[in-house]
């Protein structure tokens, strides 16, 4: 019996190369095992509604009724699975060949291993990283959100992502939720995954991005370094002006 494993893509695809970055993400998942040793469940998390009813190659395409938000989002994918294993990821992924075989690898010679990041040969490798190197327990610096692979019983143990994060710091904050409950946590250079880049932030206007970014910021800041609650709420109340007072631009950098 092939092993199952449960991946949750969020989309955007609110135009075509947005759409074709989702396609090849999903087609270079399906081309990276055996289907025959492994099995992937694909739920893909879309919020362009106008795509309603298309439905992604060899997934099950969702459409959330619900206002965006990068940890509410995965927690519909992660209530709608049900596998031992699991991956959360972005829509801008490239697969190579045997990227969960390794990362399944390290995890059976580590029964204390429940979360993996696999190597981005962009960022990780910038970073120095050895491709070619042993496990390597860490959490910051080390874990890209943008592709985390995972044993479910870590969301048994930590309880599901935190929603009041809508895009930004969702990354840092599931790595400081794995810090608190001693949660090991490696990259593995042998489970090989390329973040292309944030190609669906690119295309959003200043209030969204502001609201994605910025609002996180002051959350995360409160919830993790102790900053008071009122300040939380000051800076919240200084964003939510700020977004409506600023013109709709959209962001090109």
């Amino acid at each position: 019996m092939p092993v199952k494993i449960d991946i949750i893509i969020l989309s955007f695809a609110k135009d075509e190369n947005l759409k074709g970055l989702t396609i090849q993400t999903v087609d270079t998942l399906f081309q990276s095992e055996d289907p025959r040793e492994i099995e992937f469940n694909v739920f893909v998390i879309e919020s362009n509604k106008s795509l309603i009813p298309y439905q992604y190659p060899g997934t099950k395409t969702i459409y959330p009724e619900t206002a965006f938000g990068y940890n509410k989002y995965m927690n519909i994918g992660i209530r709608a699975t049900g596998s031992e294993y699991i991956c959360l990821c972005n829509n801008d992924l490239i697969f190579h060949k045997g990227w969960a075989s390794a990362a399944l690898k390290a995890m059976d010679n580590d029964p204390a291993l429940l979360s993996v990041s696999p190597y981005c040969s962009t960022f990780h490798k910038n970073e120095g990283f050895d491709e070619n190197g042993p496990p390597l327990e860490g959490y910051f610096g080390v874990l890209g959100g943008w592709c985390i692979f995972a044993k479910r019983k870590v969301f048994d143990i930590t309880g599901l992502l935190d929603e009041k994060l809508l895009f930004w710091y969702c990354d840092a904050d599931y790595c400081k939720t794995l810090e608190k409950f001693h949660i090991k946590n490696c990259l593995v250079p042998a489970s090989k995954v390329t973040h292309i880049g944030s190609e669906s932030l690119k295309t959003v206007d200043d209030k969204e991005y502001q609201k994605l970014t910025q609002g996180p910021r002051a959350y995360y800041s409160y919830k993790w370094n102790h900053h008071s609650y009122l300040k939380y709420l000051d800076q919240s109340i200084i964003l939510k002006a700020q977004l409506l007072l600023a013109p709709k631009t959209k962001i090109i950098n």
